[in-house]
């Protein structure tokens, strides 16, 4: 039995774009509200949430079983930390804060086992091969690693070509919060000339027949992204909807009294 079959990479190389929802509560019972949701995809976020190893496992519990797929951002590209992250079942990685094709290349080679990587050959121990019960998880897996990775600053983007040419990267993902911060407009990534370096990121990523991402809360600027041929588009936040719904509900309330 093989390696479980990477839905989201086999869309991503179909061309179908897939909608997305930012997971940051850093809770298994949210995860599965959200997963019920109909969203492609949901983003477990250990970068900017007060996720851990085991918290992020257990909402990889919760998702599973949907069918939405789940991807894992570590806080960092650090090659234990993507061990242990394929290592309790996440098959898709969102690496944040990528800036050279020295630091991509690195990358491949965490999600990959030797030789052609580094990843640590320890399959029986994890939940990724079902606890040793897919017998050929180690000659498997890696086809169905999906590695995206993040560029949100110049540097990046100075280095998108070298990045993109990466072999072994299956797609970059824009992060429009850090960039417009780096760019002067800390806050504001809505701005002109941010949106500018945005859409010319996008297309230099879909040149190099990469799949393209973002994340937007701003409805108008995600259906432009999809326009401009984004792959994998985030259109919110659980943050967000939590946030900005229960603010509503009150308002909306007091209102009618």
């Amino acid at each position: 039995m093989p390696a479980p079959v990477n839905e989201f990479k086999k869309a991503l190389r179909s061309g179908e774009c897939q909608f997305g929802l930012w997971v940051a509560l850093a809770n298994a019972y949210t995860a599965e509200i959200c997963a019920g949701a109909g969203y492609d995809w949901l983003l477990i976020d250990g970068e900017h949430a007060p996720n851990d190893i085991r918290s992020i496992m257990a909402q990889l519990q919760a998702i599973e079983g949907s069918s939405c797929h789940a991807i894992v951002r570590p806080p960092v590209g650090e090659t234990w930390m993507i061990k242990q992250i394929l290592d309790i079942g996440a098959q898709t990685i969102l690496v944040p804060m990528v800036e050279s094709a020295t630091q991509a290349r690195d990358l491949v080679r965490a999600v990959q086992y030797a030789p052609q990587g580094v990843r640590g050959v320890g399959a029986a121990l994890a939940r990724a091969s079902r606890f040793n019960r897919v017998y050929d998880y180690l000659q498997t897996a890696g086809n169905e690693i999906c590695l995206l990775l993040q560029v949100e600053s110049r540097l990046g983007l100075a280095a998108l070509d070298e990045i993109c040419a990466v072999e072994g990267v299956d797609g970059v993902f824009v992060g429009p919060a850090d960039l417009a911060a780096d760019l002067g407009y800390i806050g504001r990534p809505g701005e002109p000339e941010v949106q500018v370096h945005i859409e010319a990121a996008l297309r230099k990523i879909i040149s190099h027949g990469k799949a393209a991402g973002i994340l937007t809360a701003d409805s108008v600027l995600a259906k432009s992204y999809v326009s401009a041929g984004a792959a994998f588009v985030a259109i919110g936040t659980d943050v967000g909807l939590l946030a900005g719904g229960g603010t509503r509900l009150l308002e909306d309330f007091k209102k009618t009294l």
